[in-house]
């Protein structure tokens, strides 16, 4: 789905990433960890090619991003949902509609498809919101809108940057929950977090794959998580 060859990603002079090599297979699950500042976000970032790489090859459902048009990519991106570390939303438009607007930038309508997007909305426990505007919601309301909105266009891969990383323990639980049955449904999984208890306890309920990122490349964990 996502491979990654000897890719090397330099900015401004240095270089973030390095010599890295990882395929995403379908419906795996990976969670992604190092040091604040090692990587994980642009690492994702090159994943739904909102980075391209310095070096080597990356590719996304079996194209070679290199030679994508712009229309490839789009179709790509449509393909992976993401979770992003500050979630934002248009303040002015309700959560409901705020979940479709992936659907109406793809120009589908989302009024044809209002009862799949209640659905996902009562999917995320978020059916008593659905009117309220985006600064009404907690943290965990907001994280949980951001994951609905990731998945309304039933991507095959889900990449997380950090889903956990501004709400308590027991609305971490709920998140990992709804990530842990979207792989059941068979989606790709990737997670970007530090919180090495989620690991855990996510490592009990579903075979996830632990990868590092230290010193710029990209390693697997040992047992000792």
């Amino acid at each position: 789905m996502i491979e990654l060859e000897n890719v090397s990603y330099s900015y401004g002079g240095g270089e973030l990433l390095s010599d890295i090599s990882l395929r995403l297979m379908p419906g795996s699950f990976h969670f992604l960890t190092g040091p604040s500042g090692a990587g994980k976000t642009t690492f994702l970032k090159l994943c739904y090619m909102e980075l391209m790489p310095t070096s080597g090859q990356l590719r996304v459902f079996e194209k070679p991003v290199g030679k994508m048009t712009r229309d490839d990519v789009a179709n790509g991106r449509r393909r992976i949902g993401v979770v992003h570390q500050d979630c934002q939303f248009l303040n002015h438009l309700p959560v409901a509609e705020n979940i479709a607007l992936p659907l109406t930038v793809s120009g589908r309508d989302p009024a044809g498809e209002a009862a799949n997007i209640m659905e996902l909305i009562q999917w995320v426990g978020l059916a008593n919101h659905a009117d309220v505007l985006p600064p009404q919601l907690s943290g965990g309301e907001r994280q949980r809108a951001a994951l609905a909105r990731a998945v309304v266009m039933s991507p095959e891969v889900v990449l997380a940057d950090e889903p956990t990383g501004n709400v308590d323990w027991d609305m971490s639980q709920r998140l990992l929950q709804l990530l842990i049955e979207l792989n059941k449904m068979g989606k790709t999984i990737v997670i970007a977090t530090h919180d090495l208890n989620l690991i855990r306890a996510a490592k009990a309920q579903v075979a996830a794959r632990v990868l590092r990122i230290a010193n710029r490349r990209l390693q697997l964990a040992g047992a000792d998580l």
